[in-house]
């Protein structure tokens, strides 16, 4: 039996940080389903999701949790079943950064029941004045029932000034 589980990783970033770790999870025939991971600041962070035999788990986590270079959680991934009336959408925001802006949005999601399945931030300089401009994208799962206009008029009310878009994934 295959048991599912979801780590976050987290250390100083280096080469070959990654093909350690699917190294360790391929030695004990796990195998990889998917993955995040990204460099910030000089740090690494990731979130995986893998399929290990039951009777390979305990070995694999003891094995992982070795890394001492690394902070390693491990939990067994218990799947919700999934709501077969949700809308996928991808979120664009732009504009000038201010503090606050992940709350404003977040907030107005979480708001109307919409759920945040990604979000990627980021901060960069407008080319010609290098002001100080933010970048959202986030992938949503909406709720049945829920118009895209109204979620697009409550984000931008609670964003004066910047740039919301909302299109529906298929």
């Amino acid at each position: 039996m295959q048991i599912p589980l979801v780590m976050t990783i987290i250390g100083k970033d280096r080469t070959g940080l990654v093909e350690s770790v699917a190294r360790i999870v391929a030695e004990h025939d796990g195998n990889w389903l998917e993955s995040r991971m990204c460099r910030l600041g000089g740090d690494f962070a990731g979130i995986l999701r893998v399929h290990v035999p039951a009777a390979k788990r305990a070995a694999l986590e003891k094995q992982l949790t070795a890394l001492s270079e690394l902070s390693i959680v491990i939990r067994a991934d218990e799947n919700a079943t999934a709501d077969p009336i949700l809308q996928f959408a991808t979120l664009e925001v732009f504009g000038h950064d201010r503090p606050g802006i992940v709350r404003e949005f977040t907030g107005a999601l979480a708001t109307q029941g919409v759920n945040v399945e990604e979000l990627s931030t980021e901060r960069t300089s407008a080319p010609m004045s290098g002001e100080p401009l933010f970048k959202a994208t986030a992938k949503l799962s909406i709720p049945g029932g829920l118009a895209m206009g109204s979620l697009r008029q409550s984000l931008e009310q609670k964003l004066p000034g910047m740039t919301v878009e909302v299109s529906v994934r298929l």
